[in-house]
């Protein structure tokens, strides 16, 4: 039995919140720790003396149960900061124009931004551990150069609860102005106009739903407004087409789609609607060679086709690619001299290239497990295209592929310190579910590591929205590999690694898949010698702590410990939130509790909180962020109160409080690798594994 400081944890009140929901009664004995005050912003200082009693006596709680690992952390941290990536993305091959890109200074926490010319002269942009300085909270996203190049822009949070600021800087004079001052919406939110006179962004309500598209100045000037939506199951995200002569606004959610668009010789006229929004169809808008692409699932293509559209009138021409179940397309991204079509098979993604002329050549990888994408920022009239190429054995490389022959020219490759590819193994593993499924399942070990030898594993899956856990590289992933552990990957259901069916089989009513196929991967593992039994820690993020939470639940002797980050598993109670910021968004994924009940009762079924039972729980430690407004911190700090009230086994479980972040922490190196670090000290000690390997 591994041992924990013999520390009380805080014991929260239970008062009886009676819900009665479509006919149905539930008690929520922790209801008392949701605030949300007035102003919106959570902080330390705004919430009401009880709660912050409790959290700070959870923070303590927190403090001396962890307190023992700092130095296993500390062994961990040290050995990821040896072998960080300094190295940024080697410099293009003379080409007219600007480059532009980011790098990681040898010792710096934070990114600089920059862009080198044809003739390799280098020119900074942003550094941003200037930005950062004296900040408790800093994150920026979507950097982008104006379309002639005199402009860089980036959003950036220095609060934490998502809502940004958008700043441009004057390439020319190096002056920097705040052009959207605040509740901007990052990650997609804004585009400059083709003729980059001004900035299209978004606005987020007081819901933090994004909902008004607005065109401003970038020299100064009132901003105005271009579209609303009155629809909060609506997404919204602008961006420019690749050729540049559209400004498109995508409206969608899970299983609806619509695409405004503004032409480059009309910027400050309306938005024009390409195909009106209907449900269960969802389609993107691109440009290639004089005519519109639109990548859309209608007419039964789950798996999604590709159209050419007439640019003035919006009608089909012809169909480029035709629908193949089971090899979904990812993402098109067109460049003057050919397409590149992103898909996927086998789970595994793959690069298209398609010629002006119709003819093809395709760009694949024989690595057992690989993550591959397009660099970002590249012009469209580049004759050749920049890979990114990555496996969790090997760190990102770059290759540089001709439009015109399909060839591949290595350009570089991040070298850290200490990290040897050769040193490890990479695997791909089918799991049986209980249905009969096969779930993938990607292992990383050590090549020392013999096969028929059990080694302690940490299990991470996400298996939500269609978002594929990619196997891509982790360093930190690494330095736990090397410290005896293996690391794999669950790529469960709910996810898209098989496509739409693969995403559809883990939504609503059959989302209990994604937590069986886990459970399944888990005890393949045990069957086939790679682990031992009280071997196991899961690890999960976000939808992720859904995951892991709910197979704790389903089966917590299997697991030596749970990590749970931001997770969300007050799943009943913020499905029937109207008022959460994106409940109406996310009823396609998980249901309607509030209309409809068989909805309530499959969510009733698997919500963690709601079925936390009167048995043996693994240590758990679960992460939050007081200014979350995806998951509030309330969902962990209640799950937390539950498992402690009804577990039998006395085993420690910690809630872990960022009061200065919201669901994701502030963006620097340094903090990731901490996180990571004690991450892996607690699931060491969840195993029993020394730390340093071979014994303190």
């Amino acid at each position: 039995m591994v041992s924990w400081p013999p520390v009380r944890p805080p014991v929260a009140p239970r008062e009886s919140c009676e819900i009665l929901q479509l006919g149905r009664l539930r008690d929520d004995p922790y209801a008392w720790m949701k605030f949300i005050p007035p102003s919106g912003l959570r902080t330390l200082e705004s919430l009401p003396p009880r709660l912050r009693g409790h959290l700070d006596a959870e923070m303590r709680y927190a403090d001396d149960v962890l307190r023992p690992l700092a130095a296993d952390a500390g062994w961990f941290r040290r050995r990821m900061a040896a072998r960080a990536l300094d190295a940024g993305e080697p410099p293009p091959t003379a080409l007219a124009g600007w480059r532009y890109g980011s790098e990681q200074p040898a010792g710096a926490s934070h990114r600089a931004f920059l862009r080198i010319g044809a003739d390799g002269r280098t020119q900074r942009l942003l550094d941003e551990a200037g930005r950062a300085a004296g900040q408790a909270y800093y994150r920026a996203t979507d950097h982008q150069p104006s379309p002639d190049d005199r402009y860089f822009a980036w959003a950036e949070d220095v609060v934490g609860d998502d809502r940004h600021r958008i700043c441009v800087l004057d390439m020319d004079s190096g002056a920097v102005r705040t052009v959207v001052q605040a509740d901007a919406f990052g990650y997609g939110g804004f585009t400059f106009s083709p003729s980059s006179r001004y900035l299209f962004w978004i606005w987020r309500d007081a819901h933090s739903r994004p909902t008004r598209l607005y065109r401003s100045p970038v020299d100064g000037g009132e901003a105005v407004l271009v579209y609303e939506e009155h629809d909060p199951a609506i997404f919204m995200q602008v961006a420019r087409t690749a050729a540049g002569r559209h400004v498109m606004l995508t409206l969608a959610g899970p299983d609806i789609g619509e695409v405004r668009l503004i032409a480059a010789e009309a910027e400050a006229a309306p938005p024009r609607l390409v195909q009106p929004r209907r449900r269960g169809v969802r389609y993107e808008i691109e440009e290639w060679n004089d005519a519109l692409l639109m990548l859309t699932d209608a007419d039964g293509a789950a798996d999604r086709k590709l159209l050419r559209l007439d640019p003035r009138s919006f009608a089909v021409r012809d169909e480029l690619v035709p629908h193949r179940a089971g090899v979904p397309i990812l993402a098109v991204r067109p460049f003057a001299g050919g397409l590149l079509r992103l898909e996927r098979v086998d789970g595994l993604r793959r690069l298209v290239l398609m010629r002006p002329d119709g003819s093809e050549a395709l760009i694949d990888f024989d690595d057992p497990a690989y993550f591959i994408d397009l660099a970002p920022l590249q012009p469209y009239d580049t004759p050749q295209v920049r890979v990114v190429h990555e496996t969790p054995a090997s760190p990102p490389r770059w290759l540089d592929v001709d439009l015109a022959t399909g060839g591949c020219r290595a350009a570089g490759q991040a070298v850290p310190a200490g990290v040897d590819p050769a040193a490890y193994r990479v695997e791909r593993l089918q799991a049986r579910a209980p249905d009969g499924e096969t779930v993938p399942i990607t292992v990383l070990s050590r090549n020392d590591a013999p096969a028929d030898a059990p080694r302690p594993l940490l299990l991470t899956g996400y298996g939500a929205y269609g978002i594929a856990s990619e196997p891509g590289f982790s360093l930190p992933a690494t330095v736990l590999v090397d410290a005896g552990f293996r690391y794999a990957i669950a790529h469960v259901r709910g996810g898209s690694e098989k496509g739409a069916r693969w995403y559809q089989e883990g939504c609503r009513e059959k989302k209990i898949n994604s937590m069986t196929d886990f459970i399944a991967c888990a005890r393949h593992l045990l069957d086939i010698g790679y682990a031992a039994p009280g071997g196991i820690v899961a690890h999960g993020v976000s939808a992720g702590g859904l995951l892991v939470c709910g197979a704790m639940n389903l089966a917590p002797e299997l697991w030596a410990g749970v990590i749970a980050q931001v997770p969300f598993v007050d799943m009943l109670n913020t499905m029937s939130d109207a008022g959460h910021p994106l409940v109406p968004l996310l009823r396609p994924d998980w249901g309607d509790p509030l209309a409809d009940p068989r909805a309530y009762d499959h969510i009733a079924r698997i919500s963690p909180y709601e079925n936390v039972g009167r048995t043996d729980y693994p240590p758990v430690l679960c992460t939050a962020g007081l200014k979350d407004d995806r998951v509030p911190y309330w969902e962990p700090a209640k799950l937390v109160a539950n498992i402690r009230h009804r577990a039998t086994g006395g085993q420690p479980a910690v809630l872990l409080l960022n009061p200065d972040s919201g669901h994701q922490d502030s963006d620097d190196r340094d903090g990731a690798f901490a996180q990571a670090a004690l991450f892996w000290a607690f699931a060491c000690r969840c195993a029993g594994v020394p730390v340093p390997p071979g014994g303190l």
